[in-house]
């Protein structure tokens, strides 16, 4: 099993960067790195869009982060209409890594304000499937 345990609905099912599933199954959340310029990358890549280098090492995601932006979605993709509402949101980390993903059901609208310190935290689904959301520090 590779990519296709990620998320509620995959439509993908092989990917190069195949080895995020393996670092969310230890608990870890992790983007890529280029080793030659320095960029980060969340989702993965595996290669650099800067250098054009496929030298990239794994980078976890550390510390507590800083929500910059989200949004409350009222329609979703095939496959997650049953999830509606959700709120994205994109989060800086201390490390200046920016990434997006979901926040959690736990935190009401009411509650969300820009700057709001959140952890991610990964989380298990049905089938054998994994993801990760975002939590209140």
């Amino acid at each position: 099993m590779g990519f296709e345990r990620f998320g509620i609905v995959s439509f993908a099912s092989q990917t190069k960067a195949a080895p995020f599933v393996d670092y969310l199954d230890k608990g870890v959340l992790a983007g890529t790195k280029c080793k030659g310029c320095g960029a980060f990358y969340f989702p993965p890549r595996t290669d650099c869009h800067h250098c054009l280098s496929s030298n990239m090492e794994w980078s976890e995601i550390t510390g507590k982060g800083k929500l910059i932006s989200y949004s409350t979605l009222i329609y979703a993709p095939t496959g997650f209409e049953a999830d509606l509402p959700y709120t994205i949101a994109l989060v800086e980390f201390e490390n200046k890594m920016k990434v997006f993903g979901r926040l959690s059901k736990e935190i009401k609208e009411g509650e969300i304000t820009i700057g709001m310190e959140l952890k991610y935290v990964v989380t298990k689904l049905a089938n054998d499937r994994i993801t990760y959301e975002f939590k209140k520090t």
